[in-house]
């Protein structure tokens, strides 16, 4: 897995990249650069190394941490990764509490199935019903007689044929003297035209009954429809609420699980199967806004700064990188277990822009695994958003008629809600994956080339010297880089 100082280098390959030239020539464009090839080379780096078996990584982290809240570094963590070795009691420990919560989370995945299995259903359900109500819907259109015919066929189908032998398909195409039936039923629109008819007194005694029976139907199964159609509807939301309740449930156990497996070290000679040796990586990524206005006012700045309006905004940033071997011993009567070792702390600086930390938040979202729902989806991204076009397409349906009076087309938020659902479908078409803008460093203006990045990585490198000389002054440490 590429390391946070890689990904940089991959965003911004000419200034964090000690092969960007060579990776630029290879790939042409840096969204195709592999940040694993990539070589860091920050604004500065600094190193310490605290060997203590008997001192615990705590104090070190959390020192650390606590002097960049002071100097009001907005600080995350970007890596939290652990790999104990086989033979060590913390790797069976944990391998308990992982089963336990894989467990958990298995069971209820197994009722998510299960709604979304229904809600699958619902919505082919709910599409036939749709199919059939829109032939009712062109009863009122100029496609009347088309829907006739449509849903008189429906009817010998579906609710005349239960008369067997007397129905109007197994007289017409099985008994003598009515092979006209079915051509008269079609034509017929009500019992008077029945009478027009130049057929015989038997076709016409077996037509005039189907013919009201029929339109009785029509009249009384619009109303069933729509009326099983608006429960199937309710009946979807109230799935749809489950599966979410469910996926909620079922997201702390998996991703605790997640997050208590190892990283895979097989290669890591420190990691000795036998032994007892457990493997640490902590990063921590902070950041601070250069305010142009005020270093303007403080003379850091040109003075013309203070009416300027700059378009991205500039972020010293300070990457603090831990790595930790040590010998887990666990606490007298306690459950859990104290690390004693070897750690060893980087400090680097960068500058980003506000262009460069989202595209820093898109590459840590695409290798990140936190989203636990990406590995039990057990389908691509693209048909979930089908299923869930479906779900919102039916569950915000309107009646076509007030849909017409309220909605607001000079509102942009009608959007939201289904609205501009045509306009919507051609801009789909339109839209390619493979046609969205590239990723590449933006170009920078004068004023941001001369004068707000110099300033930043100023500042970036004052900060992450300044941590490194605080914790080291503090611990009275003589092994840094």
């Amino acid at each position: 897995m590429a390391s946070i100082g890689q990904i940089i280098g991959k965003i911004n390959p000419k200034k964090y990249a000690e092969n960007g030239k060579s990776l630029f020539k290879k790939y042409k464009i840096p969204a195709a650069v592999s940040a694993d090839e990539v070589i860091e080379k920050p604004l500065s780096k600094h190193g310490l190394i605290y060997d203590s078996s008997s001192e615990t990584l705590e104090p070190i982290y959390f020192f650390i941490l606590d002097l960049m809240n002071d100097f009001k570094l907005e600080t995350t963590k970007m890596v939290d990764n652990f790999a104990s070795s086989p033979g060590s009691g913390h790797f069976a420990e944990l391998g308990q509490r992982a089963t336990i919560m894989q467990q958990q989370g298995t069971k209820i995945l197994v009722d998510v199935n299960t709604v979304l299995r229904s809600v699958l259903n619902l919505i082919y359900d709910l599409k036939e019903f749709r199919i059939r109500l829109s032939q009712y819907d062109n009863l009122k259109t100029e496609k009347k007689e088309a829907a006739i015919l449509s849903l008189k066929q429906i009817f010998m189908d579906k609710v005349d044929i239960t008369k067997g032998n007397s129905s109007i398909k197994a007289m017409a195409l099985g008994q003598a003297g009515y092979q006209t039936l079915i051509d008269a039923f079609l034509f017929s629109k009500d019992i008077k035209d029945v009478d027009k008819l130049d057929l015989n007194d038997r076709v016409k005694r077996i037509l005039r009954p189907r013919i009201m029976e029929f339109s009785d139907w029509l009249e009384h199964s619009e109303k069933e429809l729509r009326k099983r159609y608006e429960l199937e509807k309710a009946y979807l939301k109230s799935q749809v609420n489950s599966l979410k309740l469910y996926a909620r449930w079922a997201k702390p156990y998996l991703k605790t699980a997640q997050q208590l497996e190892m990283k895979s070290s097989d290669r890591e000679p420190a990691l000795v199967k036998a032994f007892n040796t457990i493997l640490l990586e902590l990063t921590l990524f902070g950041k601070q806004k250069i305010d142009a206005k005020e270093e303007a006012l403080s003379g850091k700045l040109p003075r013309e700064f203070i009416r300027l309006n700059v378009k991205r905004d500039y972020y010293s940033c300070t990457l603090i990188e831990f790595k930790f071997r040590g010998i887990p011993q666990r606490v007298s009567q306690q459950s859990h277990y104290s690390f004693g070792g070897r750690a060893e702390v980087s400090f680097k600086s960068y500058v980003l822009n506000s262009d460069e930390l989202e595209k820093l938040e898109e590459e840590l979202k695409a290798s990140d695994t936190e989203d636990v729902f990406k590995l039990i989806e057990g389908s691509t991204g693209e048909s979930l958003e089908k299923i869930q076009d479906e779900i919102n397409y039916f569950l915000e349906e309107k009646d076509e008629s007030q849909e017409n009076e309220n909605e607001d087309r000079s509102n942009p938020f009608v959007a939201l809600i289904g609205g501009y659902e045509k306009k919507q479908e051609k801009e789909d078409k339109k839209e390619n994956p493979a046609e969205k803008k590239i990723w590449w460093p933006g170009k920078e203006s004068f004023i941001e080339e001369t004068s707000l990045r110099p300033l930043a990585e100023e500042k970036a490198k004052e900060m992450a010297f300044r941590i490194f000389d605080v914790y080291k002054k503090a611990h009275g440490m003589a092994s840094y880089t």
